[in-house]
């Protein structure tokens, strides 16, 4: 799954990467090292300019809400549990089918946060000696230092309580799709650790390389046989994990200090 990332790159950086023809600067949000759900977050999209009398679609950088509201939503209160959508049935599901369709987007990060638990914390847990297990937080990111694309899904949605007119009237929202984890090796993988993404969690985002990104953002690409094709993992050995603080369990906690890889994980929270 996708709970935490972290995104720090600057607008005009993320604008160079994926080519965008537009950003609003009042749009800008601070570098963030701790994302959680129901913040604003960077989003790449194809659409058409509002008002505009070209009908073509424009890449642009838009700021929207982590955790997807469907359109047909009577409230906005789930969309704080609707952070992640499954690869294996995105184009069936009612929550995601129609902006898997036409509302594609990527989602721009430095990397994302993943929790394990110890082995010794799990041994004590088997015994019955410890509830809470202790977990250890790993940060997973490209071993080239390129930007994480998160593959993601956008959708709009209208508050009736509120007039046409006014600015928080139209709820623009995204998800991110994850697929399975990886269980080749990592790129680069922690002495004492895991070696697999998949001894971290079963799930991560799944990871859009750049010869799909125009594909993946086309809206255009309607068939849901035809885009099911670009929810392929990228080939593997591309990542690298390294424990980090466990301060960024806290979402209160927020720095690029979050980052800062560990010598070995913390006491107590052995791989």
């Amino acid at each position: 799954m996708c709970g935490r990332y972290a995104a720090s790159r600057r607008p005009e950086d993320l604008a160079g990467i994926f080519e965008v023809e537009k950003w609003e600067p009042e749009e800008t949000l601070e570098a963030d090292y701790n994302v959680a759900p129901t913040k604003e977050v960077y989003a790449v999209l194809d659409r058409p300019l509002k008002d505009a009398d070209d009908p073509r679609p424009v890449r642009q950088l838009r700021t929207l809400k982590w955790g997807l509201v469907p359109s047909w939503s009577k409230t906005p209160e789930g969309g704080a549990r609707m952070i992640n959508a499954r690869a294996e049935t995105v184009h069936e599901k009612p929550s995601y089918r129609r902006a898997f369709a036409s509302r594609r987007c990527i989602l721009p990060a430095d990397g994302y946060y993943e929790w394990v638990t110890g082995k010794q914390e799990r041994d004590l847990e088997v015994e019955g000696k410890k509830t809470r297990p202790r977990k250890q937080p790993y940060f997973v990111t490209p071993a080239d230092g390129s930007v994480f694309a998160m593959a993601g899904l956008y959708e709009f949605w209208r508050d009736r309580t509120l007039p046409d007119d006014h600015p928080r009237a139209w709820w623009v929202t995204c998800s991110v799709i994850t697929t399975e984890a990886e269980t080749s090796p990592l790129a680069v993988a922690p002495a004492d650790g895991p070696h697999t993404l998949a001894e971290i969690h079963p799930r991560m985002p799944l990871m859009l390389t750049p010869d799909r990104w125009d594909a993946w953002l086309d809206p255009s690409r309607t068939d849901p046989e035809d885009l099911r094709g670009l929810l392929a993992p990228p080939e593997p050995g591309l990542m690298r994990a390294y424990p980090v603080t466990t301060a960024v369990s806290n979402v209160r906690n927020n720095g690029p200090e979050l980052l800062k890889e560990l010598a070995a994980p913390e006491e107590g929270t052995l791989f």
